[in-house]
């Protein structure tokens, strides 16, 4: 096999990577403006529909991990496929669902097939590609996908819920992913972690898993109950016993999920946090101006979705631009600049008025939220990344989509939360009429906005103090590339 088609078939593993993780990535923000017609056909009362994404996140989060590790120790090409596999059955069931315990259950089957796909998917691309240019440009790509999946995801599923039905929101997935299998074993080669003993470590895959899943549904019925009610403050008790009982474990375990030696990385420890704050304003900021668009303007459910276009075109372009800027001056300027960016764009949306002009009020923070995401994501995977070992490739990709996704999905629960509890405030002091003027709905969402921005400084500041300055990586010679791409 000549060095030309090997490569070729590198950049087509790429794109099969990539689209996988679109394809997960888009379905946590999709189902939003499908919502009012999901609780229309199938009877949804207004407090249990929330639970067509929670039971999503919560699977999806607080699996993660246990899916690196078993991509890392049962061959991340085999836990790609399954993956694949489950998320296109659980789809088609979605679609297929009759009442609202049945989409909320076959949602959470999808979100254990997204948590078998994603870190698979992420490990495959490091082991597909040696650390340094060639890693970087495949990063960039990836970043566009998984920068820009929510923004399409509000996109498209605004277009199918318009033209066809709910149900197709569910229904693309299945093609897809039936293909993906399809060109797995012709695209990607098996891998898994070189070690003496395969051993899996059940009590840790236990608790993280339960501690992770009942921290966010702790998040998420806090917006509803209250965060000092009993129940909620047991739940979130409880989370953090199962966390730290998780980490005694690891501490004595031969074979743990989580080896807690990569956190002596400051860099792999400053790049999961600011992936959980990514993570959080990205969902937060797509969950608020999707109700902004609808209950405070008006927009139709496709009207909503095409507004989120200029923000998706912008993370395209500069996730590609990023990984070059990587390459120029590191990636520690590149994502402060990233997040600083971010949080002027949201800056500028805290001023969203009442009767807001799109082009005027929304456009220019959507480019420039954009150009911020795209410069955000890529060297934030690319630190998470940066010298872990080949036996660790599938639990550092676990954690850092880990990160993202229990980022977003704590950050969603508590900012709709702070949303709501700032627009009552303001109907108890402006009377009836903020109502139905839509005032405190706009006054509520403008308060979560500041809580963005003031949590994406936040994460500017960790970067700085954490994330060590490192020389440009180079590229690694052809033939140690070649090589490794032989052997995993």
């Amino acid at each position: 096999m000549t060095n030309s088609t090997i490569s070729n078939r590198r950049w087509s593993a790429l794109a099969l990577i990539v689209t996988a993780q679109f394809m997960v990535i888009l379905d946590v923000a999709i189902v939003n403006v499908a919502l009012p017609s999901i609780k229309s056909d199938l009877g949804f009362t207004q407090e249990n529909l929330q639970w067509v994404i929670s039971a999503y996140a919560i699977i999806f989060g607080g699996a993660l991990l246990l899916g690196g590790r078993l991509a890392d120790l049962l061959g991340r090409r085999r836990l790609f496929v399954a993956g694949l596999a489950l998320f296109a059955t659980s789809s088609l069931l979605c679609g297929l669902a009759w009442s609202e315990g049945s989409l909320i259950a076959f949602r959470a089957v999808q979100g254990l097939g997204g948590a078998l796909l994603a870190p698979a998917a992420l490990s495959l691309l490091m082991t597909t590609f040696a650390e340094g240019r060639e890693r970087n440009l495949a990063l960039g790509i990836y970043g566009a996908a998984s920068g820009s999946g929510a923004a399409v995801g509000v996109l498209l599923g605004g277009v199918l819920t318009s033209y066809l039905s709910w149900s197709w929101i569910f229904f693309i997935n299945v093609p897809v992913a039936v293909a993906a299998i399809a060109l797995t074993p012709v695209l990607l080669r098996e891998s898994r972690a070189d070690v003496a003993h395969r051993h899996f470590d059940f009590p840790g895959a236990i608790s993280v898993t339960s501690g992770l899943m009942l921290l966010v549904y702790a998040t998420s019925r806090a917006a509803i109950h209250g965060w000092g009610a009993p129940s909620t403050l047991a739940l979130f008790a409880g989370a953090a016993g199962l966390i730290l009982a998780f980490i005694g474990i690891e501490l004595r375990s031969p074979s743990p999920l989580l080896p807690l030696r990569i956190f002596r990385s400051r860099t792999l420890t400053g790049a999961n946090v600011a992936m959980a704050i990514v993570g959080g304003v990205a969902f937060s900021e797509f969950f608020l101006l999707t109700l902004y668009l609808q209950n405070v303007l008006h927009y139709s459910a496709v009207e909503s979705g095409l507004a989120f276009a200029a923000f998706a075109l912008s993370v395209v372009v500069l996730s590609n631009v990023a990984q070059v800027v990587v390459g120029w001056i590191g990636v520690r300027p590149t994502l402060t600049a990233g997040l600083v960016l971010s949080a002027a764009s949201i800056g500028y949306l805290t001023r969203l008025p009442v009767d807001g002009n799109y082009f005027k009020d929304i456009f220019p923070a959507f480019v420039l939220g954009g150009a911020g995401m795209g410069l955000s994501f890529v060297p934030v995977t690319i630190a998470g990344l940066t010298g872990v070992q080949g036996a660790d490739a599938g639990v550092a990709s676990g954690l850092i989509n880990t990160s993202r996704q229990i980022g977003g999905a704590v950050g969603v629960a508590a900012i709709s939360a702070i949303a709501a509890a700032s627009a009552n405030g303001y109907v108890s002091s402006h009377g009836a009429g903020a109502v139905t003027s839509g005032a405190a709905l706009d006054h509520g969402f403008q308060t979560g906005l500041y809580v963005l921005v003031g949590l994406l400084l936040a994460g500017a500041l960790v970067v700085v103090a954490l994330v060590r300055p490192s020389p440009v990586l180079q590229a690694r010679p052809v033939d140690e590339a070649l090589a490794l791409e032989e052997a995993a």
